[in-house]
């Protein structure tokens, strides 16, 4: 067959058009699909047409990037500024010790000195120099070293519970983030909005309440073996997915360490299989911030073993029961044999 003069056109996994051509475009190997059109008028309305529809979607979404980018920079300067703050509550055991030092020693010390010169004998009686206030008594002093001390203490443990609350608002944010990035439909990013409304990121539109009834189904593949295999499209979904749709004896998948979807496993009640898993667990290495490493470790466990934390942002799920696989996201395989279309 002649290929000269048929209008070809190139697809990514997604079915985003990347390029197209007149003649046969080998330079890309086995990257992306190769689709042959009608007529070359049909090539070019269908590639212009998918390109501007795609950057317009991405357009609508651009306020949520810039959202996130600064909700994203805020928390992370306040995780930094409490975990400063903790740093500094370190020494609080030097209050302690500089008090009760005093206290030992009041029947020698006298008012108006700037400091005391004692022995330690909380390490080896080595001479310490204590800074006084020479306007209080020796007793003052000490009782000013441990109401600072107990002040210090106070704010270490409130400051280790707000930095956990941080730290769990950035990770929260990196997921919604990382949904957003793989978002490609306008429906999928009103699904991420609703979420950070739902949230109080961002304000709830007028008219959103009948919009959000009718959701988005959760990504479906099919493993070589025959089991279906489910993913979230954000955060909102993975709860649902992961805490209600699936059985005990579903598996769920996640990759260690990176934002990502939530993955099931529908196990029917059957066993199953290790080639299941490893390649549910390339889908889930897709579908996560590292879609585009080599190697990806991914926990596995059965639906049972998940907890929700109380209060825990959407998506967030505990398990201390698990097994880990490495492996590598082939986005052709995933797509093309896994994908259900």
């Amino acid at each position: 067959m002649n290929e000269s003069g048929v209008p070809f056109m190139l697809k990514d996994e997604t079915g985003k058009p990347v390029d197209f051509s007149f003649f046969p475009i080998r330079q890309y190997g086995d990257r992306y699909r190769t689709e042959i059109k009608s007529s070359f008028s049909e090539l070019l309305d269908e590639f212009y047409y998918e390109c501007d529809r795609l950057e317009r979607t991405k357009q609508k979404g651009q306020d949520l990037v810039k959202l996130l980018n600064s909700a994203i920079a805020r928390v992370s300067k306040k995780l930094s500024l409490r975990q400063a703050e903790l740093a500094h509550c370190a020494d609080r055991e030097k209050l302690r010790i500089n008090a009760e030092l005093i206290n030992a020693n009041l029947y020698r010390l006298e008012k108006g000195a700037l400091f005391y010169d004692l022995e330690n004998y909380y390490d080896e009686n080595k001479p310490i120099r204590i800074k006084a206030d020479p306007s209080k008594s020796p007793a003052q002093n000490a009782q000013k070293y441990f109401k600072e001390y107990r002040k210090a203490k106070t704010a270490e443990q409130l400051l280790t519970g707000f930095i956990e609350e941080s730290k769990q608002e950035l990770s929260y944010l990196e997921t919604v983030a990382d949904s957003l990035e793989r978002a490609d439909t306008q429906a999928e990013i009103d699904e991420i909005r609703n979420e950070l409304s739902l949230g109080g990121y961002v304000k709830k539109k007028r008219g959103t309440d009948k919009k959000s009834s009718k959701t988005l189904p959760p990504i479906e593949y099919r493993t070589t073996d025959g089991f279906r295999v489910l993913v979230g499209r954000n955060n909102v979904q993975n709860d649902k997915l992961s805490l209600k749709t699936a059985a005990k004896n579903d598996m769920w998948l996640h990759t260690q360490k990176f934002p990502g979807s939530h993955v099931i496993i529908v196990s029917d009640n059957r066993e199953i299989s290790d080639e299941a898993i490893v390649e549910a667990a390339e889908i889930a290495a897709y579908h996560s911030k590292a879609r585009d490493a080599k190697l990806v470790p991914v926990d596995y466990t059965y639906v049972k073993n998940l907890k929700k934390p109380q209060g825990a942002p959407y998506g967030k799920v505990i398990y201390h029961v698990y097994y880990s696989v490495n492996v590598t996201p082939d986005r052709d395989k995933i797509n093309a044999k896994l994908k259900v279309k």
